[in-house]
């Protein structure tokens, strides 16, 4: 861990070109809009280490498995998020030297990534290698008011010099990924135009026929007045530039205006694709970038009144919840139902891009509490439009019946090439089960459930249904062969918390059933012919949940992880040499297997989940015997253990947890931020503050609250919308204040103790 960006409320603050860490930095500071992300990369050529990345939200390349031998059941295709087009692209020479910082003396670096108002600035002084100095000033942001729109201003000023300055605004489609198994690339060329004062590029890719359109603009200003400039029209291979030549002297400021539009054939017809792009990008740079940029602020101030979190007396935390909001806000926007949120977001290739189950565990609830329930409802449907691939990836395991959701997914199919998690990491269907109850649960949604939720919990149950073995010398069922939460145990029997999940689904199921039974008996009859649904299926649901085993250990009151966890050597972490963690990083697989340690929450994942169904001396338990063994080497894990420890009231573990998971990127705890952030896992992050300290729960369609204060906080405050409301929750040490932003009264507990507060209206808790 290494903290080299600067504290600030508002902003990430990188002083000082460090090489070394220029690729950590490329991740953190990328901006997005939920349709589109750039990477952090340079305007200008950069020899150095860098992993370039702009992304398209729903392209995406079907890149053939690679693995040592093949397996029945296995995926065809890892999906890959691809590097698309270098929209950002401004090659700068002096007197024909290219500007290179990997070759210059790089003086006063700052990059700024200013949150409050959505944009990436960066500025710096350089010294080339024969004297001469310039300065350099950029700001770019991608548009959340106008999706398919980038905008870049980029100053110039020479300081010890006069000379020619070549300016080169470009497209190149000319691109690859880093992690392409064969070095493949993965783009071919339709369409390039060069023509004074703008380009145009269409790529497909050489798999599904995605097209790529982008076309700019440019406007070039020398000391405040606008150049008309002849341009060497450059065109190569998937490539197409407009060259520029400015006389300049020293002091001088010349400034590129670069506008984008970047359209995708998920949009547009493919021979609408350049009609399209230019139609959007002519009114952009009539605006100009200011305007774009006041456009740009005004949208994030919008934004960050629904969501933000306010932490008094801790920069350092204030920094991070943030950080992690605004990451959440450019990934999904949640107008899309197409569209999903991969673990890297628009940071990075790692995983893919894809679809995990770490949407439905923790981005769900931030959605749900800061936008608009249609936002989180999208969620939900983009998992039901995916029920018949669901269907057929279970066939592909074997299974005669039922659905089994993919651990990695960009269209349904599973697109995960390792066999413990593609075959064996079925928690996740209990995952996409716990969705559909805490969205109705949350937001009251009932009507959901008939209309699309009761179809996939019925699937989900008959997976259930098959994958269960009953033991008749026990009679009891089991479920063997699987990797729980924690990937650092494969292929085990009985763990507790996939059989938890899985009897649990079935009684939700068979719950709604009943509801729509009662409440909507004409759909409930369209449902039970259109599933085929016997009776004999539900009194087999009834039975597996009556006779679930779950392993668990008497003596000290726990759950058991899994049959045979405590044949295991029990070293907690604060024993071993620092130098062996992360564990993933120094040890074999094999070590790793058969040790004790926890990759992430796992048992304690059930007890979160399912917190009203145990007491509070049942999670201490388990907590307190689980949590020294765990690494937390998952991104996922130290909000899980935020929230437990804020319930058991362990307040500095709590905090310790907390801090973890918001400064996880920014401090690159895991030592692998340089691959993207962890965009799912901060969602998380805000669950740490919103359901840790401030204790949110929905019980009976009444929302709770039960907050507390780390020691070092004068305050803290959130907004979360529930059921019509926009509630603003402030805490310090003597009271929680609730302030209702909408016109809609509310009903909430807070502490043990029942409100109503009217519309625009206010009350005071006293703090226990």
């Amino acid at each position: 861990m290494k903290q080299y960006l600067k504290l600030d409320e508002w902003s990430i603050i990188e002083e000082g070109f460090d090489p070394h860490t220029h690729e950590i930095s490329e991740s953190i500071f990328s901006i997005g809009n939920g349709f589109m992300g750039q990477r952090a990369n340079f305007e200008e050529s950069y020899s150095g280490s860098s992993l370039q990345g702009s992304y398209m939200a729903g392209v995406y390349y079907p890149d053939k498995t690679r693995v040592g031998w093949w397996k029945n059941g296995y995926p065809e295709y890892f999906a890959k998020v691809l590097n698309s087009t270098n929209w950002i692209g401004i090659g700068i020479e002096v007197d024909g030297t290219p500007l290179d910082l990997a070759k210059c003396t790089v003086k006063d670096f700052v990059r700024e990534l200013n949150m409050k108002e959505g944009y990436l600035s960066r500025r710096f002084t350089a010294r080339m290698e024969d004297g001469k100095e310039l300065k350099v000033e950029a700001i770019r942001f991608v548009s959340i008011v106008r999706h398919e729109i980038g905008a870049i201003r980029y100053k110039v000023t020479p300081l010890n010099f006069s000379g020619e300055l070549t300016i080169t605004p470009y497209l190149d489609g000319d691109v690859k990924n880093k992690d392409a198994n064969y070095d493949e690339k993965f783009w071919l060329e339709v369409f390039k135009e060069a023509s004074q004062g703008s380009a145009a590029l269409t790529v497909k890719t050489k798999k599904l026929d995605f097209h790529v359109t982008s076309v700019m603009s440019y406007d070039i200003v020398k000391n405040g007045e606008k150049l008309n400039l002849q341009a060497e029209l450059v065109e190569k291979e998937k490539y197409a530039a407009n060259r520029l030549r400015v006389q300049i002297a020293q002091d001088d400021e010349v400034t590129v205006y670069k506008y984008v539009a970047n359209v995708t054939s998920r949009n547009h017809g493919l021979g609408e694709l350049l009609d399209a792009a230019r139609s959007v990008l002519a009114p952009a740079a009539q605006a100009g970038f200011e305007q774009l940029l006041k456009e740009q602020a005004d949208a994030w101030g919008d934004k960050w009144k629904e969501s933000d979190i306010v932490i008094e007396g801790d920069v350092a935390a204030q920094q991070a919840i943030r950080f992690n909001i605004f990451q959440l806000n450019q990934t999904y926007s949640g107008e899309d139902d197409r569209l999903n949120i991969g673990p890297k977001g628009f940071t990075g290739e790692k995983y893919g891009g894809s679809t995990y189950w770490d949407t439905e565990a923790y981005c769900l609830p931030f959605y749900l509490s800061t936008a608009d329930a249609s936002i989180s409802r999208n969620l939900l449907i983009y998992r039901y439009k995916h029920l018949e691939k669901a269907k057929e990836n279970a066939k592909k395991l074997g299974f005669t019946k039922g659905a089994l959701y993919p651990m990695v997914t960009m269209n349904g199919e599973e697109c995960h090439n390792e066999w413990e998690i593609t075959f064996e990491e079925i928690h996740r269907n209990g995952a996409i089960a716990y969705a559909i109850y805490n969205y109705v649960n949350y937001t009251g949604d009932l009507s959901y459930l008939g209309q699309y939720g009761l179809e996939v919990l019925v699937e989900i149950s008959r997976f259930w249904e098959e994958r269960v073995n009953y033991v008749p010398a026990k009679d009891r069922y089991m479920i063997l062969g699987v990797t729980g939460p924690n990937e650092y145990e494969n292929n085990v029997n009985n763990n507790w918390y996939t059989n938890r999940i899985a009897s649990w689904t079935l009684e939700y199921t068979l719950d709604v059933l009943a509801y729509v039974k009662e409440n909507e008996a004409s759909r409930y009859a369209e449902l039970i012919d259109k599933l085929e649904l016997e009776d004999s299926e539900t009194s087999k649901w009834q039975d597996i949940i009556s006779k679930m085993y779950y392993p668990e250990d008497p003596e000290r009151g726990i759950f058991l992880q899994q049959d045979g966890f405590l044949d295991k050597e029990l070293v907690p972490v604060k024993e071993l040499d620092p130098s062996h963690l992360p564990l993933n990083q120094n040890w074999s697989w094999d070590r790793i297997l058969r040790s004790v340690y926890i990759k992430q929450a796992d048992v304690l994942q059930g007890l979160f989940f399912l917190g009203d169904r145990y007491d509070l001396e049942t999670k201490r338990r388990n907590f307190d015997f689980y949590e020294p063994f765990t690494v937390h080497e998952s991104s996922l894990s130290p909000c899980v253990h935020a929230i437990l420890a804020c319930e058991l009231g362990y307040q500095e573990k709590a905090y310790e947890m907390y801090l973890r998971t918001a400064r996880l990127d920014l401090d690159n705890y895991n030592n692998d931020t340089e691959d993207g952030c962890h965009t799912t896992s901060m969602a998380g992050t805000w669950m740490s503050v919103v359901h840790g300290f401030g204790g949110l729960r929905v019980r009976d369609g009444v929302l709770h609250l039960n907050p507390f204060i780390p020691g070092h906080w004068a305050s803290f405050s959130f907004k979360v919308m529930f059921r019509g409301s926009r509630l603003k929750v402030q805490v310090n040490d003597k009271e929680t204040i609730i302030v209702n932003e909408t016109d809609t009264p509310a009903v909430l507990n807070v502490s043990g103790k029942e409100y109503s507060i009217a519309g625009r209206g206010e009350v005071r808790a006293p703090r226990a």
